[in-house]
């Protein structure tokens, strides 16, 4: 099997799927008590690196994506699959698993 090298540029969602680089979780809590790793709850909030080209609707024609690259996301919790590229941590997951744009 050859290798392949993955890098975020090389990652291109296929359909109505997003690819979202997830942002940092919160190392100490409101009382000042730093967490460990295993105490972090998983990230929820995330920045889009790049997105598929969407949906196909009844017609054969693509339905446009309501995320553009850039966005901040808010998802759920358990949704997507984790891959991490590097020291980066990324999520791929459908756009149905977007709750939010957070601005």
């Amino acid at each position: 099997m050859a290798a392949v090298s993955l890098s975020v540029s090389t990652v291109k969602p296929l359909g109505d799927r997003v690819f979202v680089k997830v942002s940092a979780s919160e190392e100490k809590t409101a009382g000042g008590l730093y967490l460990p790793d295993t105490a972090k709850e998983k990230p929820q909030v995330g920045e889009v690196v790049s997105i598929g080209d969407g949906k196909f609707n009844d017609d054969g024609g693509r339905m446009s994506m309501d995320v553009k690259v850039g966005d901040k996301v808010l998802y759920s919790k358990y949704a997507g699959t984790d891959i991490k590229l590097g020291t980066d941590e990324y999520v791929l997951l459908s756009e149905k698993d977007i709750l939010a744009i957070v601005s």
